[in-house]
């Protein structure tokens, strides 16, 4: 394989096992390259004996190595270029940006060690290498897996390939490899020996990142690696609308359900739109990200996303984000003039209407309901929110605390909204002119409803039966005061990020205040957008509140109890942290700490680390407050992982193992539980 890095500017590339592969802007049009539906774009991975062992293996002849009588099995060396080539697997072949890689295997049981750079297109896999040439008398897998998990192992098994996004090659091993500090030594003075060009170690895991710095070994993270790949596939799909570059948060309002958000900065919220394509990444956890999922429509971050995408602005055009690559086409005046009314289009973005249905009311409780006293059959009462954490709590599970609270039910809301007449205010909003057809119109609507809302009176009995609640159950002390509806946490919808929280309350009038906030929250414009569009009527919509004791967290941030890059991946926890009160890990605006945890192969691996030099923290005063961070500390420890992810596989039990979407905070050593709904991904 030649390095022809400036063949074409780059508009995508991503790592598939060891590989990347890219996509030139051509013309008006982003060509995608073809790649195996098994691609892991997240990770600069390479290919792993164990993963392909645990699929299915063909059979017949496709089962056969493939034949290559001209080339030896192995070499001891590659000297130049051509050896490499020769003995390389290449991904892409024939585009600009094709990319090889080589297996090889190294005996330590042979006097000198002896390396084989093996033929990779013909073996694929060590294994298979160790079998055709018997090197071994047994290849059964619990001799094979010595080699990957014991100090005194005769091979150690590992993979070098040319990273295109920084300009070198890179020598790797399976992620799950128990390597040592004399191992790696041994593996980098027999790579290094035996290689034509500089080459580095790249650590795979956490485990290989301390053994480099033991071994004094140079290498490159994968997190590295993640940081210069221009493109990373969020949710995966397609979608036809038309393209909308938004420079900044004063266009997200008027983007439109067939419009295709090309996004400058990552937003808070946003209204249904067709497809997402951002300039700055953001992690899995995202608003944005949870939202784009919960829609079923492709989102991807992009570099220089509206430089690429310029000549598309305002254009009808076809987006596909598949796990390789995006791919941008314009459609012709004959596929414009064929598209369905909007109003049909409009249906596809988000849950299919109906799909999703808005848990039903119980307004005979009108108790406000301890934490201790909640189940998940309270969702009918407090909504599912408050109903998980009361079902968490009792799950008793070890290590962890649920802070203690009370809900406010549903009758609450309807009473006082009822009081105030909310159904003919909501009537007579729905009848401005414009309303239902202009967004701008629509949101200043809902402002005004909002604002009007938490100015409504509430009756003097409810408000001191709220104070009697926080003072005597709660001593008084700050509380956050939190969504609960009926219409969040489903199934079929997660509404994440929709309503509106008010944290670190410490005063009764402010109470008040605070739960006609997270009410009034119901008309928030996402929330109106999103419940919109997967078919809740706004009568069916009521807003239960949580009022919960106030945590000064060390760290905070959400899992997600399977890989969110790969259904396939049912063994891997991924999470996302940041440090102080975790607002800030779901608003996307700036990368947290990332990381995935494989139960099956024990690894760490980091897809980024967080660089804030601020976290959130409660002020005294109320509400939360800035605080300088110690600089390069990493929020996440390898022991917390673990127990994160031990955790959250005892919250996915407790709901009847589905996978779940889990906010978590840490105080001292303590895991504190904040949340748990349901996972929630569609793909188009």
């Amino acid at each position: 394989m030649k390095n022809q890095k400036n063949a074409c500017p780059t508009s995508v590339a991503r790592s598939r096992n060891n590989s990347v592969t890219a996509l030139c802007l051509v013309a008006a049009a982003v060509t995608l390259a073809a790649i195996p539906a098994t691609a892991i774009a997240q990770l600069a991975r390479k290919p792993s004996y164990y993963q392909q062992q645990n699929q299915p293996q063909p059979e017949g002849p496709a089962a056969q190595l493939v034949p290559r009588p001209s080339v030896p099995s192995s070499l001891p060396a590659l000297r130049s270029q051509g050896d490499f080539d020769q003995m390389a697997r290449v991904y892409d072949a024939g585009t600009p940006m094709q990319l090889a890689h080589v297996l090889f295997a190294i005996d330590r049981q042979a006097r000198p060690a002896r390396m084989y750079y093996i033929d990779t297109p013909r073996y694929q896999l060590h294994v298979r290498f160790l079998r055709d040439t018997r090197l071994v008398p047994s290849t059964a897998k619990r001799e094979i897996d010595r080699n990957y998990l014991v100090p005194d192992r005769r091979f150690l098994f590992g993979t070098l390939s040319w990273q295109q996004n920084i300009g070198t090659f890179t020598y790797e091993f399976w992620e799950g490899d128990r390597l040592t500090a004399a191992l790696l030594r041994q593996a980098d003075e027999q790579v290094k020996a035996s290689f034509f060009a500089p080459v580095k170690f790249k650590t795979n895991s956490t485990l290989h990142e301390r053994v480099a710095k033991e071994a004094g070994i140079d290498s490159v993270s994968q997190e590295a690696l993640i940081r210069e790949q221009p493109f990373l596939p969020m949710n995966l799909g397609t979608a036809t609308g038309r393209v909308r570059i938004v420079d900044d948060e004063s266009g997200i309002n008027a983007l439109l359900p067939d419009d295709i958000a090309v996004l400058r900065q990552v937003p808070i919220s946003l209204p249904p739109v067709a497809g997402v394509l951002t300039e700055r990444p953001s992690t899995a956890l995202s608003h944005v990200n949870l939202l784009a999922k919960g829609w079923g429509i492709p989102n991807a971050y992009v570099r220089d996303a509206a430089t690429v995408l310029k000549a598309h602005a305002g254009q009808w055009v076809a987006l596909k984000v598949a796990a390789s690559g995006y791919q941008v086409r314009r459609l012709t005046p004959e596929e414009i003039a064929a598209l369905p009314p909007r109003a049909v289009r409009t249906a596809s973005t988000g849950a299919t209407p109906g799909s999703a249905r808005a848990v039903k009311p119980d307004l005979r409780e009108t108790r406000l309901l301890p934490l201790a006293s909640l189940r998940a059959r309270n969702n009918a009462q407090c909504g599912t929110k408050a109903a998980n954490l009361g079902a968490m709590l009792a799950a008793h599970i070890p290590g962890t605390s649920v802070p203690d609270g009370f809900c406010v039910p549903f009758a609450h809301y309807d009473r006082f909204m009822r009081a105030n007449g909310l159904a003919e205010r909501i009537a007579r909003m729905q009848r401005q002119p414009g309303f239902a057809s202009d967004p701008k119109i629509r949101q200043k609507a809902l402002a005004q409803l909002r604002d009007e809302i938490v100015q409504w009176p509430v009756d003097a009995a409810t408000a001191a039966a709220w104070r009697a609640a926080w003072q005597s159950q709660l001593g008084g002390g700050g509380v956050f005061v939190r969504s609960s509806s009926n219409s969040e946490d489903l199934p079929g919808f997660s509404g994440a990020g929709l309503y509106t929280t008010v944290p670190n309350v410490k005063t009764g009038d402010a109470l008040e205040v605070a739960v006609k906030k997270v009410w009034a929250s119901v008309f928030n414009p996402e929330a109106w957008e999103a419940r919109s569009a997967a078919g809740f009527g706004a009568e069916s919509v009521l807003m239960g509140v949580f009022v919960q004791t106030a945590i000064d967290s060390t760290n905070a941030g959400v899992m997600i109890t399977r890989d969110p890059f790969d259904a396939g991946h049912p063994h891997v926890t991924y999470i996302s942290a940041k440090r102080g009160i975790g607002i800030r890990v779901v608003e996307g605006q700036r990368v947290a700490e990332q990381v995935m945890y494989s139960s099956w192969s024990k690894a760490i691996q980091v897809l980024s680390r967080s660089a804030e030099e601020t976290s959130l923290q409660l002020d005294k005063e109320g509400g939360v407050k800035e605080v300088p961070v110690e600089a390069g500390r990493n929020v996440l420890t390898d022991e917390l992982v673990v127990r994160l992810a031990n955790v959250g596989a005892a919250v996915k039990r407790t709901f009847n193992a589905v996978d779940q979407d889990i906010e978590w905070a840490t105080v001292g050593d303590r895991i504190v539980l904040l949340q748990a709904r349901p996972y929630v991904e569609r793909r188009r």
